[in-house]
């Protein structure tokens, strides 16, 4: 008698995708993200490398699944529409993608056309991003973005008919010489938008080193860190939490549920990609600087173009993470969330409770009003306000 046996199907283990498109048409006044401009050639030879890299890269992760892509950038619509599908049929064919992965890509209003975007849906991307950072074009202007107002609309309107379901809009706040209502008028247009997008990002101006803003505002924003006041071109910070508070009362009020510090989403919609970064969840980056971290092993490629292109090892550091590394992190990007962090999680990964490693921590955090303690670790909303001196708080000495 032949014994029948089940064959078992081995477990497959998580893991997400980013891929980096490091073009832009124009450098943003404020950006300080891994992009520039570049010719036809440079785009070429850097989208062979990219896929090389994806494809010999894929060894790596045959006992993976893929729940998740995400094209970034720099500016992914930048580059010739039919590259993307390129890249995402490398994918497809080297990796093991779900059924159901989401497939993110973000685009800049000017950018688009109607064929990119049916080729972009014919691709498999099925969640777009769309930059539009202010619906005001003076302060477009200011920003240095390539596009208007009117140039957004036209780009939600092409990217409706294309059959993109699952649309996010990034809005920025605390702009130099932006007002509250200035920002509410902001918000309400984007949330005038028929159908309303299912996602919306909104968050506050960072001055970063090394941009033109910093050159214009770097010292203002020093002084306002420091003294709370502005001067003359930097709202203050009564100011920007005005506009924080705008943000959570209008878009509860439209059905968008806070999940994230500066992520709101209609019911479903939330981002999976980025739900992995702060869960700690494995991710696997490709390009231009792209960061990766697999079983708590941390590696980044190359940020320089010629080496990237010239190099057939692009990894310029990896690091495995201690266990105080790794707590640190599970506090840090886990406490982005409206959730928080949950206790139990803790105790499982580390084998010792969150109350032993931060119980004085956390006992002050909650007596100055800044986190709620319960099963989950989780900021108030006052606590999200100045979640980065709080998040600041759980880094271990040595």
């Amino acid at each position: 008698m032949i014994e029948n046996k089940q064959i078992m199907k081995p477990i497959m283990k998580p893991i997400s995708i980013y891929i980096h498109i490091p073009f832009c048409i124009k450098k943003c006044n404020y950006c300080d993200f891994l992009s520039a401009p570049a010719d036809d050639r440079v785009q070429e030879e850097y989208l062979h490398a990219l896929l090389k890299e994806i494809k010999t890269e894929a060894e790596k992760y045959k006992a993976y699944i893929v729940r998740t892509v995400f094209i970034g950038g720099g500016t992914p619509s930048a580059v010739k529409p039919e590259a993307i599908g390129e890249l995402l049929k490398a994918v497809r064919s080297c990796y093991l993608l779900a059924d159901n992965a989401e497939i993110s890509m973000e685009a800049n209003p000017g950018t688009l056309t109607k064929e990119a975007l049916f080729l972009y849906r014919k691709a498999g991307v099925n969640r777009l991003s769309l930059g539009l950072q202010s619906a005001d074009d003076a302060e477009l202007e200011r920003l240095g973005r390539i596009h208007s107002y009117a140039d957004f609309l036209e780009s939600y309107s092409l990217a409706r008919e294309a059959g993109f379901t699952n649309i996010n809009v990034d809005l920025m706040a605390a702009l130099p010489g932006q007002k509250p209502i200035q920002y509410e008028a902001s918000l309400k247009k984007v949330l005038e938008l028929t159908p309303p997008p299912e996602h919306i990002s909104a968050y506050s101006l960072i001055i970063e080193e090394g941009t033109p803003f910093y050159m214009l505002y770097g010292r203002e924003r020093e002084e306002l860190a420091h003294t709370g006041r502005a001067q003359a071109h930097l709202p203050s910070e009564e100011e920007e939490w005005q506009m924080q508070l705008l943000t959570e009362d209008l878009l509860a009020d439209a059905g968008y549920r806070r999940y994230e510090i500066s992520n709101y989403s209609l019911p479903g919609y939330e981002c999976r990609h980025n739900m992995v970064y702060w869960q700690r969840g494995d991710y696997a980056g490709f390009g231009l600087g792209a960061a990766s971290m697999v079983e708590n092993v941390r590696f980044a490629n190359v940020r320089n173009m010629q080496v990237y292109l010239q190099e057939k090892d692009k990894r310029a550091e990896k690091s495995l993470l201690s266990q105080k590394e790794q707590m640190e992190e599970f506090m840090f990007l886990g406490l982005r969330l409206v959730q928080g962090v949950e206790k139990k999680t803790f105790q499982n990964s580390f084998g010792v409770s969150v109350e032993e490693v931060y119980g004085k921590i956390i006992k002050r955090a909650v007596e100055e009003g800044l986190l709620v303690d319960g099963d989950f670790l989780a900021l108030t909303k006052k606590g999200l306000y100045v979640s980065n001196y709080v998040m600041a708080q759980f880094l271990l000495e040595e």
